[in-house]
């Protein structure tokens, strides 16, 4: 454990168990330089303990270049919970809230996929760090995922009004996302597993409702996968008919060779660290930073300004959107 968190470069690693309830979880610090790390909570049945640990350690570095890129005094973290038949779910989230408090703040978390609203509210009742506005925070990342897609209708030429764009994923971010979109003016194709999530978003947005098994090659300017990670691959890169890819969904590449993919076929993409960053910088600019709306909100609203500056330089020097982020992003923590 010790050789894989350092090979994956985190700077801390714990591993929570309660018996009783049959709880098994993992906490991957990536940084806490610029301060208390930010990261929420996913829950799924893992085929390992180091498969979970490598999924933390990535998404916990995604979320410390997500608070860098955003302007926030924090790091990343991220918590897996290991889901699986034994689990009592109440008795093993309040463990959970004991745990992350016992931190005293040095993780400050939120839900994820696959954990519930009612996780949330369980483990609230034992932890001083756990955020459980989930609607709030999804209209943030809808807000930041807007002005990323603004900013590559900006290096186009176009205006958002008008576009075409696919949502992947109804969740309470799809779904958020599909309403904001609709709101600015674009024509807007939803899909999910769950065909009846996909019709209560496409209903409450006045969006379309598509095949989830296409949605992500259809006949639009913009996809914004929106649902689980690792969305684009090479095949899909390759299939695509939209000129940018710009989601919130977290590691949505499923590779490097993914962006290299895009870029050959001139498909701007945003990367998710940008794109998904309006949850964190709502609710760390909230409880760390003690930031009122309106500075959140303008915080927010300058991911597009940063999407926009990563796009021209990605095409100014044909270097990847995504080393160019986290580049940007550890030039900010290195500075510390």
């Amino acid at each position: 454990m010790f050789e894989l968190l350092e090979e994956l470069g985190a700077e801390r690693g714990f591993l929570f168990t309660d018996r009783a309830t049959g709880l098994r979880a993992v906490l991957v610090i990536d940084s806490t330089v610029l301060g208390p790390a930010a990261g929420g909570i996913r829950t799924r049945d893992y085929p390992s303990v180091d498969a979970a640990v490598r999924d933390a350690a990535a998404l916990a570095r995604a979320m410390t270049i997500k608070c860098a890129l955003g302007g926030l005094d924090a790091g990343g973290g991220k918590m897996v919970v290991l889901d699986h038949r034994g689990l009592d779910r109440a008795g093993a989230f309040a463990r959970l809230g004991d745990f992350v408090d016992d931190l005293g703040g040095l993780f400050r978390t939120a839900g994820d996929l696959g954990t519930t609203a009612a996780d949330l509210a369980t483990m609230a009742e034992r932890c001083r760090f756990v955020h459980t506005g989930e609607a709030s925070l999804a209209a943030s990342v809808a807000r930041g995922l807007v002005r990323c897609i603004e900013a590559c209708a900006r290096v186009r030429g176009r205006s958002l009004a008008g576009l075409r764009v696919a949502v992947q994923g109804a969740g309470a971010i799809g779904a958020a996302a599909c309403a904001a979109l609709a709101a600015a003016g674009a024509t807007v194709l939803v899909a999910d597993l769950d065909p009846r999530r996909a019709r209560a978003a496409a209903g409450a947005a006045g969006a379309e409702v598509a095949d989830a098994d296409s949605i992500l090659t259809a006949d639009v300017d913009v996809v914004a996968p929106c649902a689980a990670g690792g969305a684009i691959d090479g095949a899909v890169a390759g299939a695509l008919r939209a000129w940018a890819v710009c989601g919130a969904a977290n590691n949505l590449l499923a590779s490097p060779d993914a962006e290299a993919a895009l870029a050959a076929r001139d498909i701007l993409f945003v990367p998710d660290v940008v794109a998904s960053a309006g949850a964190v910088i709502d609710g760390i600019g909230r409880t760390v930073m003690g930031l009122e709306d309106p500075a959140r909100a303008d915080l927010i609203d300058r991911l597009g300004d940063v999407a926009h500056e990563l796009l021209a330089e990605a095409r100014q020097t044909g270097r990847p959107a995504s080393g160019l982020a986290e580049a940007r992003a550890f030039a900010r923590i290195g500075s510390r």
